[in-house]
Order: structure tokens, then C-alpha cells, then sequence
């Protein structure tokens, strides 16, 4: 038996991970091309496959029969090949938004929801809405009677919907709205899952928000998936479990704190250890420049070097499954910390004043000066930080004290 994923561009798939958490059948990716697809949908060898973009629609009408959410939605991410070999189409999405829902603490019934887009994501979650008797749907796209242009009048939405691709890897840090435009809503949910925190869930957040990204909605539709697969009945309580570890692997460890702290040693040891690849921004920063940070503040000044360092940290922060080791006062900015929290899980290293290095570091020069830039900082590493790790003068120890905190988040 054979089951796996159809779609046209995999390669950064999260599914395979995913099904393996659930059951021990054996998992594969099809990438396929459109005039593939009739070899593929008759392909006997293949007992059951999930569908992504963009052949969702192509999949429903190559079924033979379809369940009812299927049919109500008007498009399959779920196929099962029955022994007589017809195709059985179903849509575990709505499932999966629901659970979305469910994990950010909403209920649609009697709410006015606004949807922006209009594409196949759009219909899943309208399909849901309706069902589950929200008082107003408003379908927001680029060009019809309900668009960007006259949002103004939807203000009172209680719940907003993201169906878009907007704010998606490698377009981080665009947002299809503005939270301004709109009194508070009681919910958020963007459907996108990389980044981990969209632009539009970070504004979500820092006005106080319940919000939620795809992530829990791609982990809980492959339950369903995973049931028709494997022929056993597997509990919804699976879910949650799945979708922390998953969280877990995604994430990226984001190490600030003071010059001298021991970011870099404690980063290269947490990358051997979490298999995460290592990011450190001022090495990213003394590469693109071709010399060192202190020659660089010498020739250049610190504004030159912060805007370099601004460009590393916007690209470290994209990636996922890092260990980024960031500049001491890389985190002053919000745009930085913006770019640092998509993705991450920040843990300041402190470390005594005292203790901390001063050679070769420009804005480090006595411990008079030290103990400014710690005043200045502190109350940013304080806020910024989820984890707080003392250093201990064996690198060793600190980064156990690290992975004791990001295995307990």
C-alpha cells in the first residue's frame, strides 16, 4: 500500500512529518505536473493520496463518489482508491479549520466574519462558516463588489479570516490589511503556516487578539486522512501533541542578549544538539561587508553597521529551523524584533556585567560603558525574551539551561 501527496510544488512539504506522527503507512510526495494527472488518478498502485494547490478541483471531479463535505465545499483533499478501484473524495479542511477554530477559543454561530480572498481556501472556510451558522459571511477580493477599497463598512467583523497567500514565505512582513481600519475583533486566524506568525497575526498580537496560524488546520485535517489511510480509529487528542512537536522542529531559537554573552558558542552548541542549522548575524553581517564589525564601525560608523545588521536579521528571521545567534543590539529596533518573532523563540542570555568581555567590541570599550548599554537594554531583552538563562562559564551548561526552556515552551 502506498498513500502520500499530489500537488505541483512539494518540496517544503510538512505532510510527510506530519502522517508519520499519525500512523506507520508509508507516506510519499507526487509531485505532479497538470498533464500528469489522468496517469496519476489511475494508478492502481496508489491506495490513497492528499491533495494540495492547485489540483484540489481536479481531484473532485476525477472521484467516483464523494462525501457530503466534499460536495458542500466543491473540492477533495482527501482521495481513497476502494477495492473495486473508484475513487472516493473527501475534504478534511473543513475539519481542520474548524479545529483552527476551535484551538483559538471562537465560535462562528452569530458572528459577522469577514473572509478575505476567494480562491479554493476561501471556499473551505466559507463552507464552514455557513454550516455552522455564522449571522454574516463578507468575501473579500481584489475586484469584487466586496474589496480592499470599501472595507470601511465591514469595521464592526467580529471574526477575520485570512485566505489569502498574502504575508506567505518569501513575502514576509506584508499584511492584506491594516487592524486599524477595523474596531476590535474578537478573533484572527490566517490560514498561512510559514511564517509562523504572519504580519497580520503580529498586529493580532500586540493589540491582544485570540489569533491562530494554518499550522494547527494542516496538523488536524491529516487526522481525518490518517483514519481512511490506516483503517484505525485514531483520537482527536492526537492533535494537539502533533501540533507542539511540529511547532517544536519549525521554530527557530533566538539567542539575544549582551556582546560578549556567549550567543555564538552557545549557538554553535545548540545547533549540534537540535539539528537546527546556525544562523549568526554578525557573522552574516561581516560577510556581505567583507571585513570585520570593528572595522566596519571604523570606516562606516554604528548607523551603517545597524542597517546592515537590519538586512542579516530580516533574512535570518525568514528561515525556519534555525539556531540565530543575533548582535547584542540587534533587538532595539521592532522592525528586528518583528523579523526575530515570526518565526522564533527568543532566550536572553544574561550574564553579569562584570563577566562579560571587552576586547574587539566598539560599543564595549570599559565596563562604565558596559553598564549603559546593559541599563539601555535590559528592559528590551526583558520584554522580547520567552526564556531567561543565566550563563554559566561552561558553554555546555548554558546551552542544557537553553534546551531545558525551548523543550518546556
Amino acid at each position: 500500500m502506498q498513500f502520500g501527496l499530489l500537488g505541483r510544488s512539494l518540496a517544503h512539504s510538512l505532510s510527510p512529518q506530519i502522517h508519520r506522527c499519525f500512523g506507520d503507512y508509508p507516506y510519499a510526495l507526487f509531485p505532479r505536473e497538470p498533464e500528469e494527472l489522468p496517469a496519476f488518478f489511475a494508478d492502481d498502485t496508489i491506495s490513497g493520496f492528499n491533495v494540495t494547490i492547485p489540483y484540489k478541483i481536479d481531484a473532485f471531479r476525477a472521484c467516483d463518489a464523494l462525501s457530503e463535505t466534499a460536495r458542500a465545499v466543491g473540492a477533495v483533499n482527501t482521495v481513497i482508491r476502494r477495492p473495486d478501484g473508484t475513487l472516493f473524495g473527501d475534504n478534511t479542511d473543513a475539519f481542520g479549520f474548524r479545529c483552527l477554530a476551535k484551538r483559538v477559543g471562537v465560535s462562528f454561530a452569530g458572528k459577522k466574519v469577514l473572509v478575505l480572498g476567494s480562491g479554493g481556501a476561501s471556499r473551505t472556510v466559507q463552507a464552514v462558516l455557513h454550516a455552522d451558522g455564522a449571522a454574516q459571511v463578507i468575501v473579500v477580493s481584489r475586484t469584487g463588489e466586496e474589496n480592499y477599497q470599501n472595507l470601511g463598512r465591514h469595521r464592526d467583523a467580529q471574526i477575520l479570516v485570512n485566505a489569502t497567500p498574502v504575508g506567505m514565505f518569501p513575502a514576509n512582513g506584508l499584511s492584506p490589511v491594516s487592524l486599524d481600519g477595523f474596531d476590535r475583533p474578537e478573533a484572527v486566524l490566517d490560514l498561512i503556516y510559514n511564517p509562523m506568525e504572519t504580519a497580520l497575526l503580529r498586529q493580532a498580537r500586540e493589540r491582544g487578539i485570540p489569533h491562530g496560524n494554518g499550522l494547527a488546520m494542516l496538523v488536524a485535517q491529516a487526522l481525518p486522512a490518517a483514519r481512511l489511510f490506516s483503517g484505525r480509529q485514531l483520537s482527536d487528542d492526537l492533535i494537539e501533541p502533533v501540533i507542539r512537536k511540529i511547532e517544536a522542529q519549525q521554530q527557530n531559537i533566538v539567542l539575544i542578549g549582551m556582546p560578549g554573552c556567549g550567543k555564538s558558542t552557545v549557538g554553535r552548541l545548540l545547533a549540534e544538539r537540535t539539528g537546527k542549522a546556525l544562523l549568526d548575524t554578525d557573522a552574516m553581517v561581516e560577510a556581505a561587508a567583507g571585513c570585520t564589525i570593528p572595522a566596519l564601525f571604523a570606516a562606516k560608523g554604528e548607523a551603517f553597521f545597524r542597517d546592515r545588521e537590519a538586512q542579516a536579521v530580516l533574512e535570518a528571521g525568514k528561515q525556519l529551523r534555525r539556531v540565530i545567534a543575533t548582535g547584542g543590539g540587534s533587538i532595539l529596533k521592532k522592525e528586528n524584533r518583528d523579523a526575530l518573532r515570526q518565526n522564533g523563540v527568543a532566550v536572553w542570555l544574561r550574564r553579569d556585567v562584570s563577566a562579560l568581555p571587552r576586547d574587539g567590541r566598539p560599543l564595549s570599550k570599559d565596563e562604565a560603558a558596559v553598564r549603559r548599554l546593559m541599563e539601555e537594554r535590559q528592559p528590551i531583552y526583558e520584554s522580547f525574551a520567552d526564556h531567561v538563562v543565566d550563563v554559566s562559564d561552561d558553554p555546555h551548561i548554558t546551552t542544557e539551561r537553553v534546551i531545558a526552556c525551548v523543550c518546556s515552551y
